[in-house]
């Protein structure tokens, strides 16, 4: 199995940036959403709402870093290897976030965040709405395409087709993601290929394949072409949020923050020689997994009982300060744990089913 050193599968610049998409999911929840959505937040914040509106473009960040630590960790991994990182990575975490916002929303019994043990059930799977139960967390959202986009991979490293063509498996990607968004609007299309969000995944691995094999143009041409599709696809969330909230980001403005982004991207991988991986860089990436899991209906809870002893201001950063610490705590104490123990098991547990199944296929092969 997989051996290399945790220390190779961070870049400290992308825990970094990893850290600023997180804060801003976390910001436009708080000072944004919370008051706008169905009065999740008894107080708003009017001042900070029209920054705070922006911060949902995080999730957008996400997925572009996704991209390329996505192509970096299936760099050299067969499909196994690379479908237990993923998971190993992604469980251990979600199983205990979500184990602690249901206990916390059962608690509390809010009408505003129903909860029932039959949706703790479905959400165990990660997949809740697709036994007809809603996400614990409505954050969750984001995590279920990042499961499609694994397996995406992983079926393009099974077929070895991610190693011969990743390039043309990105261009058909692209090229039906624009089919759906801009003529089709499939829904099925939309989940099954990742439409809406396709080009900012595809952008992070072609960052990827520039930054580990070279420049090329149809691989440059590519990430123009990622570039242009995902600012039209921006427009599907903009229009959503006009619906719901009566308010949306503007087109210039959405066009303006994707060039920030991918020039983010950029910049981190070509300075990730500049700063060092540290104990605190490490820290500040791995606890935006827990933050991200855990804010929102926690920190609406939290808010709203602190508003009256504290005010909204100090309620609402210190929830963010609050959700910061735990969320170090979890990682540090639980999720780090949990993985390394899950990554031994399957390991073996893949080793030695892969080890009986050669022999099995060479027992049945006729001598010679």
């Amino acid at each position: 199995m997989d051996v290399r050193p945790a220390s190779q599968d961070h870049i400290a610049t992308l825990d970094l940036l990893r850290l600023t998409a997180a804060l801003a999911v976390v910001l436009f929840h708080y000072f944004f959403r919370g008051a706008a959505a169905e009065g999740f937040l008894g107080e708003g914040y009017p001042r900070a709402a029209p920054f705070a509106i922006h911060g949902y473009l995080g999730v957008n960040l996400f997925f572009l870093i996704s991209g390329f630590v996505i192509a970096w960790s299936a760099e050299n991994r067969r499909w196994d290897q690379f479908a237990i990182a993923r998971f190993v990575r992604l469980y251990p975490g979600f199983l205990l976030c979500m184990t602690i916002t249901f206990a916390i929303v059962v608690l509390a019994g809010t009408p505003l965040l129903p909860a029932s043990f039959a949706q703790y059930g479905a959400n165990l799977t990660m997949f809740a709405p697709a036994f007809g139960q809603p996400f614990v967390d409505g954050v969750y959202w984001s995590i279920v395409l990042e499961l499609v986009f694994y397996g995406w991979v992983t079926l393009a490293l099974f077929t070895g087709l991610f190693q011969r063509h990743k390039l043309e498996l990105i261009f058909i990607w692209l090229a039906i993601s624009a089919l759906n968004e801009f003529f089709l609007g499939s829904g099925a299309a939309r989940l099954l290929f990742i439409t809406e969000f396709a080009p900012f995944f595809a952008a992070g691995v072609l960052v990827h394949h520039l930054h580990a094999h070279g420049g090329s143009l149809p691989a440059l041409l590519l990430l123009a072409a990622s570039f242009l599709i995902s600012c039209g696809t921006l427009s599907v969330t903009q229009h959503w949020m006009q619906d719901h909230y009566g308010i949306a980001v503007s087109s210039a403005n959405l066009v303006v923050a994707n060039v920030v982004m991918h020039a983010a991207l950029i910049g981190a991988v070509l300075l990730r020689h500049r700063l060092r991986s540290s104990a605190l860089t490490l820290a500040l990436g791995g606890l935006t997994y827990p933050l991200y899991l855990l804010h929102q209906n926690i920190g609406y809870l939290a808010i709203n009982a602190a508003v009256p002893l504290v005010g909204k201001w100090f309620a609402a950063f210190g929830c963010t300060a609050l959700m910061l610490l735990v969320s170090w705590a979890i990682w540090r104490t639980c999720e780090r744990p949990a993985q390394r123990l899950l990554r031994i098991w399957l390991g073996r547990a893949v080793d030695v089913g892969l080890a009986r199944f050669r022999r099995t296929q060479a027992a049945t092969q006729p001598a010679e």
